[in-house]
């Protein structure tokens, strides 16, 4: 096969032995800087990518897909709405609810609470909160049985088991000779769940919607509806579709908008650490400004006499960015390679690594994800290796220049 002048020599020159075992020594260091960079970048990327979805998991566990409210604050007529929004082909399930906050009381240990009403068999079709129960069960919630379920944070927190009775303090009042007095209601815990997320775990108690609403006097109304979707990404488009639908007397929100902050959060950490980790690959890069020029000093007898023949400049500075690209390419394909294979197998590796090392790195008494999740995009693999490439690409461009100014008269004087 013929292949161009620049590419033979430029391959020939690469895998030939040097005098100077130190030029060699170099030419490692740089693939190995660039395997390095681009392990980690890969490695690194996919466990933000894994954390992202585990927490955006745990999240969408307890907050709904699209929450419809009315900005009088009640729902009047909720059982209507629910039949037109179940005109939008994208929602799957809907549960009502009443949203208040309030307090349990256990002996002298008090607590604030976010206290909702639902309907025990439509929850499950907007949340998994009811499929983490760690003691009890759902079908204790039953209307006037004044029974709750709590988060494991929080039943800790009062030191209450199943069974046991607690008090809830609502802060809508009831007007007595004494005066404005919160209103009390004994409770028997029936159920204590576990999703993981301190934030839900340790202030959020589930009530039957009909207790809710004698609680919180709101005389059948309900707070709000709780909508799941086919896809949970197109709540954005949804949530758009159903204010046309629906009209201006309510408010329509997501959970893109309600964890905006949070997940905008992760992605600029995601930027930044994609930056931080890019600067192993150009320190490596500079590794191979380093190299070239050493080898276009070692050469120039042999660039010269390729001038001589005629040779153009630019066919000489190719030559030597062929050989560039070379150490860009090896350490790029090694790195990534390498990087893949750990982002699919990091589940596997951290326990064992944890086994060998006799350590936990992420305590379960500590952290609230105390594993590595990965999820390896291939969007990102793509990303790194032409970054990768192009670093390394642009790192032989001056050394080359260097070389295709080599003067034959000058350099062949002392040969």
């Amino acid at each position: 096969m013929i292949r161009p002048l620049e590419l033979q020599i430029g391959l020939r020159y690469t895998r030939a032995k040097r005098r100077d075992q130190f030029i060699s020594f170099i030419s490692l260091i740089s693939v190995l800087g660039i395997v390095i960079g681009v392990w980690a970048l890969i490695t690194v990327l996919s466990i933000m990518n894994g954390f992202e979805r585990e927490l955006r998991e745990r999240i969408l566990a307890v907050a709904s897909h699209v929450t419809i409210t009315s900005f009088r604050g009640e729902l009047t007529d909720w059982p209507r709405l629910s039949e037109r929004v179940e005109q939008a082909a994208e929602v799957v399930g809907q549960a009502p609810f009443i949203l208040g906050q309030g307090m349990i009381v256990k002996g002298p240990t008090v607590s604030g609470a976010l206290i909702r009403g639902i309907v025990p068999n439509r929850e499950a079709n907007v949340s998994t909160v009811l499929e983490n129960l760690t003691a009890g069960d759902v079908a204790a919630l039953v209307p006037r049985d004044w029974n709750i379920i709590i988060g494991s944070a929080l039943a800790s927190k009062l030191d209450v088991v199943l069974g046991d009775k607690v008090t809830v303090v609502a802060p809508k009042g009831q007007v007595t000779p004494a005066g404005l007095l919160p209103r009390l209601k004994r409770f028997r815990v029936a159920g204590i769940f576990e999703l993981g997320m301190y934030e839900y775990d340790s202030a959020l108690a589930l009530i039957h919607i009909e207790d809710a609403a004698r609680l919180f006097r709101t005389e059948g109304r309900a707070t709000g509806l709780r909508l799941k979707l086919k896809n949970v990404y197109d709540a954005p488009r949804v949530r758009q579709k159903l204010t046309e639908l629906l009209g201006s007397g309510v408010g329509i929100t997501d959970w893109t908008r309600e964890h905006s902050n949070l997940f905008r959060a992760l992605k600029i950490e995601k930027r930044v650490m994609f930056i931080i980790l890019l600067l192993i690959v150009a320190v490596a890069a500079f590794n191979i400004v380093s190299t070239l020029i050493m080898v276009v000093a070692d050469k120039e007898a042999d660039v010269a006499i390729l001038r001589t023949l005629g040779i153009s400049p630019l066919s000489v500075m190719g030559i030597f960015v062929v050989q560039g690209v070379m150490i860009g390419i090896t350490g790029t394909l090694i790195g990534t390679g390498v990087g893949v294979l750990t982002a699919i197998n990091i589940e596997t590796l951290v326990p064992w690594l944890e086994g060998l090392l006799n350590t936990e790195f992420f305590p379960s008494s500590i952290y609230v994800i105390t594993d590595f999740p990965a999820q390896m995009k291939w969007s990102d693999v793509i990303q790194i290796a032409s970054a990768s490439f192009g670093i390394s690409l642009v790192a032989t461009l001056y050394p080359a220049w260097r070389a295709s100014r080599t003067q034959p008269a000058e350099a062949l004087r002392y040969e």
